[in-house]
């Protein structure tokens, strides 16, 4: 067993592994700059729990009894630990690194895709886990019901060497992974142009020594060039077509090869996501009637349509999407069940914003309807070095040039004044954990009027 120091590791990807590595018997110690800010944030406390030692970020915590450190992206080359771990010869990995090096040593599923997979990943997971196959799984997402106790629900070692990975394709690292099978679940604008990202994606599949999944439906998919795939679909004929499918307001029925199925999840987006878990839990050989009776038990992703008021009159919903199609998708979703929405984003990161920023103008102008408000809270900072030369005053002016109603609001706790003016709210946007306390607050707001 290693000795492993883990740099950055409140972020949801780093956490993830450093939770496995640990749940898998090694020494893991780690250090964030949120903990150095916040020493009892619930994140901290539950790696703690779990065993892992959390030292400050200063390079103290980094002695040559280390095997190997691991790095966040978001932690910069003159950071105190990276140069000292460089002064002590300890070897150094990129996170993105550490994952590809556990690709390769499992049978991995690897679940790619600009949308939707942090869901498909965990929903995978749960279900070979309910279907007794002991999988391990690293995602970026946290699964509801692998939480609890010291874990975080985005890790679980399994006693096979099956195992479930979120792909992402932000740092261009999945054309390094050599994976059993992948899902392939759609192409969009997100962290690259997506010329470059379909690149990414054609080298997984062709890296893929079995079963590779594609979404039919997607236009930017069905324009790559895949030497091997089975697809799933709903409008396009495929091997995997959903029939007679019926969004409910909080749910969705459908039916596959003559099979039942139910989905505790709303939106067609989310009917996507389970076609790729379905498809791919198919072609490993286990029935789909299995499948069908499992289903309906996943209860989701953290921050991921998390319901925190619904009384008939008041919707409050906290959501993790922050690219255009992920905004599209879920503004969709609550267009079927409410009206006069005031949805609440907060941007991430000044470079995604400068890249997005045409994206999330137009998908905020084709989505909102004349009774529903747009407010955007400014762009999140996470630290670092970023060139700030972009706002979300610069959306907002935009967005109502296009006819549309938005503003920026510069602190939260304004909104509780206007609470009469909307009856429903969704809160969403990523990284940042507070905006689940603040969709909370909302939530308790409305239930005391």
């Amino acid at each position: 067993m290693s000795r492993i120091f883990f740099s950055g590791i409140g972020g949801s990807g780093v956490s993830a592994i450093a939770s496995f590595a640990a749940d898998r018997g090694h020494t893991v110690t780690g250090s964030d700059r949120l903990f150095d800010r916040k020493p009892d944030h619930p994140i901290c406390n539950i790696l703690k729990n779990k065993g892992i030692r959390i030292v400050p970020q200063d390079g103290a915590g980094i002695d040559a009894s280390l095997d190997f450190a691991v790095f966040s992206t978001a932690v910069e080359d003159d950071q105190p630990e990276m140069i000292r771990a460089r002064e002590k010869g300890i070897p150094v990995k990129r996170r993105p690194e550490y994952l590809s090096e556990l690709v390769t040593e499992f049978n991995t599923v690897a679940v790619a895709g600009t949308s939707g997979k942090s869901t498909s990943a965990g929903m995978l997971a749960f279900l070979l886990d309910r279907l007794g196959f002991g999988p391990n799984y690293i995602g970026g997402g946290r699964v509801k019901q692998f939480k609890g106790g010291c874990e975080l629900g985005n890790a679980l070692a399994g006693n096979s060497d099956l195992l479930v990975v979120e792909a992402c394709e932000s740092d261009g690292s999945i054309v390094n992974y050599r994976p059993l099978h992948s899902i392939i679940a759609n192409l969009a604008l997100d962290h690259n142009p997506i010329g470059r990202t379909a690149g990414m994606f054609e080298n997984l599949a062709e890296n893929t020594k079995g079963v590779v999944l594609i979404n039919r439906d997607d236009p930017n998919l069905s324009r790559c060039s895949f030497r091997k795939s089975v697809g799933f679909s709903v409008d396009t004929v495929s091997e995997y077509q959903a029939r007679d499918v019926v969004l409910h307001p909080f749910g969705t029925s459908f039916g596959l090869c003559d099979v039942a199925f139910s989905l505790s999840l709303p939106g067609k987006y989310n009917l996507y996501n389970a076609l790729s878990c379905i498809s791919m839990l198919s072609e490993m050989g286990i029935s789909l009637e299995d499948i069908a009776r499992l289903l309906p038990d996943f209860s989701g992703i953290e921050r991921r349509f998390d319901i925190h008021l619904n009384d008939g009159r008041h919707l409050v919903v906290d959501d993790y999407a922050h690219n255009p199609h992920k905004i599209s998708s879920l503004m969709q979703a609550v267009m079927a069940i409410r009206r006069r929405v005031c949805y609440i984003f907060q941007p991430h990161g000044f470079g995604p914003v400068r890249l997005m920023k045409e994206g999330y103008i137009t998908t905020f102008i084709r989505n909102l309807r004349g009774e529903d408000h747009l407010m955007l809270l400014p762009i999140y900072y996470a630290g670092g070095t970023s060139i700030k030369d972009i706002s979300s005053e610069d959306l907002s002016d935009e967005i109502r040039k296009g006819g549309k109603p938005a503003e920026v609001l510069r602190e939260r706790t304004l909104l509780f004044q206007r609470l009469n003016e909307w009856d429903s709210y969704v809160v969403f946007g990523a990284r940042d954990e507070s905006l689940s306390d603040f969709a909370r607050e909302i939530a308790l707001a409305l239930k005391g009027q």
